[in-house]
This record gives structure tokens, C-alpha cells and sequence, in this order.
């Protein structure tokens, strides 16, 4: 009787999931978010318990932690622009009056006027957006917050809990499941951090090399862009390639555009990812790239967490199922076969 209540309790449980999926379909991604960043809170908060703390005021510290980690990211970036808002009216003051160029045998002439008309128009329209959207954002960041505080608080009787509804034979493969789910979410987060100093320490050099003015500047927001999806320092790129387009220098622009491009937006992504994802979370760095840009392009930035966490969870299960099937690897496979047929061979 009890084994029955707990099937049907489990399955209103799935139904009222989905249905809260369904409802809450705005703020999933914020959910989502929420609880792969409880999930690696969850030990912090143990060892703090582990340290005399009580079991609410560990949740706290962690949460705290978690945000004062997201300060720490964007505080520089911020910190930088208004330390050089007043170079930037320096660099602005170079850009000639007017700037001509040729195409089809046609000369066209674009003037500062018109180009910042053009600008202006264009940050009064994100701005706008921005106003319009800041509302959202708070409640988005403040159910957020709360979401990983109850969730850290309460995480372990929840997984108890769902662990209590998978069959006992089967407690070994959802504990796997678990770890793996744990140090690819590990992993995610270190990576996303590494890619961003291994694009401050490339970008360091590539702007020293190029001959740029304050390169600790333009590496730190090159590497702080790394946190953004798909745009990412090639934001910065294409600025400083337009800036040397409107004062003529069309082969300092090139060279940024194509030397940056390649060092700093692209190489970070290809070289750093995939060895460090082999490395911390087992997971081969090109199953590891098709998890990141694949959910990327699928579900947006949501998607740099949820593609390579389901790819994870998908090679665990295969190594599961294959140890579950007692199948044997290639090399192994090989050498058995090779002794089988050495020792049905007649001696002569």
C-alpha cells in the first residue's frame, strides 16, 4: 500500500513539475540558474556547519558568497569606465569631421553629425529597453536570490527525497548520475572563469604587441566580455576596428579585427574549454564544445549551462548502461579474441 501512495505521489509530482514548467515559463531560465548555483553551494554550506555555523546562517553565508563572487566579476568593468569616461571624449576629439570612402565608383561621405545622430538614436532606443526591462530584471535578480537561499537551505531533504523514489537497486546509478551532474556543474562555472583569464592574459599581449595604449584596461574588459554569450570581446573588437576605420588607419583596423579576433575571441574558446573540461569534469573537450555551442544556439545563455550538463549526463549513462551490460572495450575485445584463436591452434 505504501509503495503504491509513493508511485502516485510521485507521479502528481512530475505532472505538477511540468505544469509549474509550463506557468512559469518566463522565469525558467532564472530557475534553472538558481538551482545549479544552490547545487554547488550545497557542500560549501556543509563545510561551514562543519565549522560550528548553524544549518541557517551557513545557507546565508553561501548565498552571500555567491553574490559577492558576481560583484567581484562586474565591479572592474565598471570601475574602468568611469576611470576613463574622460579618455574616451580624448579619443572621440581624433575622429575627422567627416570621413569619405569610394564603392562602385562612388564616393560617399559620412560626417560626425550624422554618425552620432546615428548613435545617440541607437542608445536612446536601448535605453528605453533597458528602462522598460529594468523592472523585470530586479524581480528576475531578487526571485533569483531567494531561490538559492531556500535551496541551499532545504537541499539535501530534497535530494533525500528524490533519491527515496528511485528503487534501491538503482541508488548506485542515480548517485553517479549525481557526482557526475555536481563536477560538470564544477566545471562549467571554472571554465567559464579560466576562459576569462586565460582572455586577459592573451588579450594583455596581443594589445601590448599592437601597440595600444592602456592594455590592462582593454584586456580587463575583454575578459570580463567573456562572460557575455556569443558576443563576447568581439564587441570590444569591432569598436576598436570602427574607431580605426573613422580616423583612416584601415590597417590598424584589420589588424585588430583579424589578429583580435583570432587571439582573443576565438582561441580562448578553442584552446582553454575543451582541455580544461577533459581535465575537471572527464568529459572530452569536443563533446564538451558541442554541448556549449550547441545549447548556446538551441536555448540561448541558459544553454552554456544546460548543453554541456546534459551532455555529461548522457556520457554517464552510456558508461553506466555499457558497465550494466558487462560490454568490454575495443582493445580488450581484440586481445581475448587474438589468445582465443592462439590457443585453438593446432601445434604441429
Amino acid at each position: 500500500m505504501n509503495h503504491s501512495r509513493s508511485s502516485v505521489l510521485s507521479w502528481v509530482l512530475a505532472l505538477l513539475a511540468l505544469l509549474a514548467a509550463f506557468i512559469l515559463v518566463d522565469v525558467l531560465a532564472t530557475v534553472f540558474f538558481a538551482i545549479t548555483v544552490a547545487y554547488l553551494l550545497i557542500p560549501l554550506r556543509r563545510r561551514l556547519e562543519a565549522r560550528g555555523l548553524s544549518h541557517w546562517a551557513s545557507s546565508a553565508v553561501a548565498t552571500v558568497f555567491a553574490a559577492v563572487s558576481v560583484v567581484v566579476v562586474l565591479t572592474p568593468l565598471f570601475v574602468i569606465f568611469s576611470l576613463r569616461f574622460s579618455d574616451l571624449f580624448v579619443l572621440a576629439s581624433v575622429v575627422p569631421d567627416s570621413l569619405s570612402f569610394e564603392l562602385f565608383n562612388m564616393v560617399y561621405e559620412v560626417t560626425v553629425a550624422d554618425a552620432l545622430g546615428v548613435v545617440f538614436s541607437v542608445l536612446r532606443a536601448v535605453a528605453r529597453s533597458v528602462a522598460t526591462a529594468l523592472p523585470v530584471v530586479l524581480i528576475k535578480l531578487t526571485l533569483f536570490g531567494f531561490l538559492v537561499f531556500s535551496l541551499v537551505l532545504s537541499g539535501d531533504s530534497v535530494g533525500r527525497t528524490l533519491l527515496a523514489l528511485v528503487p534501491a537497486e538503482y541508488h548506485d546509478a542515480a548517485t553517479a548520475l549525481d557526482t557526475r551532474a555536481r563536477e560538470t556543474l564544477f566545471a562549467i562555472y571554472v571554465l567559464q572563469a579560466a576562459t576569462a583569464v586565460g582572455t586577459f592574459l592573451i588579450a594583455l599581449v596581443v594589445f601590448w604587441v599592437l601597440g595600444y595604449d592602456f592594455v590592462i584596461t582593454l584586456a580587463t574588459v575583454a575578459a570580463i566580455l567573456q562572460f557575455i554569450p556569443i558576443v563576447g570581446p568581439s564587441f570590444l573588437l569591432a569598436g576598436m576596428a570602427l574607431y580605426h576605420v573613422a580616423i583612416g588607419d584601415i590597417v590598424a583596423a584589420a589588424l585588430v579585427a583579424v589578429v583580435g579576433g583570432f587571439a582573443i575571441a576565438w582561441l580562448p574558446d578553442i584552446l582553454i574549454r575543451p582541455r580544461l573540461a577533459k581535465e575537471t569534469a572527464d568529459l572530452p573537450g569536443s563533446l564538451y564544445f558541442v554541448g556549449f555551442v550547441g545549447g548556446l544556439l538551441s536555448l540561448g545563455p541558459v544553454g552554456i549551462i544546460a548543453g554541456p550538463l546534459v551532455v555529461a549526463l548522457l556520457v554517464e549513462t552510456v558508461a553506466l548502461l555499457s558497465d550494466e551490460l558487462d560490454v568490454e572495450d575495443d582493445d580488450t575485445a581484440v586481445t581475448d579474441t587474438d589468445v582465443e584463436s592462439d590457443s585453438s591452434t593446432p601445434e604441429r
